[in-house]
């Protein structure tokens, strides 16, 4: 009867911890999301999504070259530039919310899309003046 009881609750002990290890799993998923939410941007955008999405990612930052009411043209670290594409999804943020009108020549910016097989890019996120370290060509940080 005493060996009966304690296999009762040795399996009750790991029945509960693997529904609370199952709970934390979910929970710490889920807050992930959350924060990539809170900040404007979705797990695609960062470039966790699907596989075929990431291969299409292209993080943009430095200076505006040019700007008109449906593209901008920023000069890269490396020297070079890109055209990015303004579409009516396009968030354009400054600290708060901005418009197309904040987007002049001289500013600094870190442009989130999805590159375009003319090698332009349609931005679903730029960022003015952004505090980060300097991306690398490739788009990868710098060290």
């Amino acid at each position: 009867m005493k060996n009966n009881m304690h296999i009762i609750a040795i399996v009750a002990i790991l029945v509960v911890g693997g529904a609370a290890f199952f709970g934390g799993m979910q929970y710490q998923k889920s807050q992930r999301g959350n924060f990539a939410q809170a900040n404007g941007q979705s797990r695609t955008a960062l470039g966790q999504g699907a596989q075929g999405n990431r291969a299409n990612f292209r993080p943009i930052n430095g200076e505006i070259l040019n700007a008109d009411d449906k593209s901008i043209t920023v000069k890269l670290t490396d020297g070079s530039s890109k055209i990015v594409l303004l579409s009516g999804t396009s968030t354009i943020t400054e600290a708060t919310s901005a418009t197309k009108q904040a987007l002049t020549v001289g500013k600094q910016v870190l442009v989130v899309g999805t590159a375009n097989s003319d090698g332009s890019v349609t931005a679903s996120n730029i960022q003015l003046n952004p505090q980060m370290r300097q991306l690398g060509p490739s788009g990868t940080p710098r060290q």
